[in-house]
């Protein structure tokens, strides 16, 4: 009885095997026959029924069947499945000697090419490139600057204060500009000082064609004897003129910084109308491109260098701006939507 119960479900198994045309009726087959509710899982939930001896044969039949059943299902499935392959080269045959379909490749973004560019261009120059952190103290962002807690200079920044009190006061922000690093390199090394701080800032400001709430800087210091106005104009102008042209003109224009004295807007003459007057220039002639000035002699004695001796100076930049008139991008957000369109011309 027992064998005949086995025969049969092996010849209606393998008898639907055969027939199953596709990967969805074979998953019904191997549910019906070898699911935990399946066929051969019915017969040998009879084994409880059956004498010693009966229940022995029964149940080495049934794993035999099992093994079998599982073999021919895999064998049946790499048919299945080499059919398909071959339906499908048979139906959508690829034309070997079309030409193979470009690798589109990744580049460096507009800004990171500028960047590289000036800092190439600095130590050129005898600059080395320093780093700092972007989430500063409010101490190297503010303090160290010549920027107390009460001092109206810092209603110029937008700060992004850190969630983090300490005493009452939150003495971490994201930094609002690359100058802390300065400080930094003052407290750890003693003139000469030549260094390029490149770096993210963050301002918490509206954007408009020419802001944004976080820009990339580069800053630049120099500390040594006789160290003047004229060095820090010379470098400035060899800047502009290796990154526009040869016969680009800079300008300085009074204006205030707590951390230098004198401190001067620095302006390019434009490079489209040669000072002229154009749309790029809104008709001034002029371009500006970053604050500067020479060190504040405060700051040098709070770094322990003596200020009768040595004298330095100090610029910083936006490369957003400076990327705008480098590649012609009329608005600073262009740089941060992901626009391949925009991205892949550069």
């Amino acid at each position: 009885m027992a064998n005949e119960t086995i025969d049969g479900l092996r010849d209606d198994a393998l008898g639907a095997l055969r027939a199953a045309a596709d990967q969805r009726a074979l998953d019904s087959w191997r549910v019906e026959y070898l699911g935990r509710k399946g066929r051969l899982t019915g017969v040998l939930r009879g084994l409880a029924e059956l004498s010693i001896d009966e229940r022995k044969a029964l149940g080495a039949a049934s794993n035999e069947l099992k093994a079998e059943l599982e073999a021919a299902f895999e064998a049946r499935s790499e048919d299945l499945r080499r059919a398909a392959i071959a339906a499908s080269i048979e139906t959508g045959k690829v034309d070997v000697t079309l030409p193979a379909r470009p690798h589109r490749r990744g580049g460096l973004h507009p800004v990171t090419q500028l960047l590289r560019e000036v800092l190439d261009v600095f130590r050129s120059m005898g600059f080395s490139i320093v780093e700092g952190p972007e989430v500063e103290l409010d101490y190297y962002n503010f303090e160290a600057l010549r920027i107390p807690a009460d001092h109206p200079a810092r209603d110029m920044w937008d700060t992004m204060w850190v969630d983090h009190d300490v005493d009452g006061r939150r003495p971490m922000l994201l930094r609002t500009h690359t100058s802390p690093a300065q400080i930094r390199t003052m407290e750890r090394h003693a003139p000469p000082i030549r260094v390029a701080v490149p770096g993210r800032a963050y301002r918490f400001e509206a954007t408009d064609t020419t802001h944004e709430w976080m820009m990339t800087q580069v800053e630049i210091l120099a500390v040594d004897e006789g160290i003047t106005l004229g060095h820090l104009k010379g470098t400035l102008l060899e800047l502009m003129r290796r990154l526009f042209g040869r016969d680009r003109q800079v300008r300085l224009q009074c204006s205030y910084f707590p951390f230098v004295e004198p401190g001067a807007e620095v302006a390019m003459d434009c490079y489209v109308c040669s000072g002229a007057g154009c749309a790029t220039c809104h008709q001034s002639g002029w371009i500006e491109m970053g604050g500067a000035g020479m060190v504040h002699p405060e700051i040098l004695e709070n770094m322990g260098i003596d200020a009768k001796k040595y004298t330095g100076f100090a610029a910083g930049m936006g490369l957003e701006r400076l990327a705008m008139n480098y590649f012609g991008v009329p608005d600073i957000r262009y740089f941060y939507q992901n626009d391949l369109r925009l991205l892949q011309q550069f």
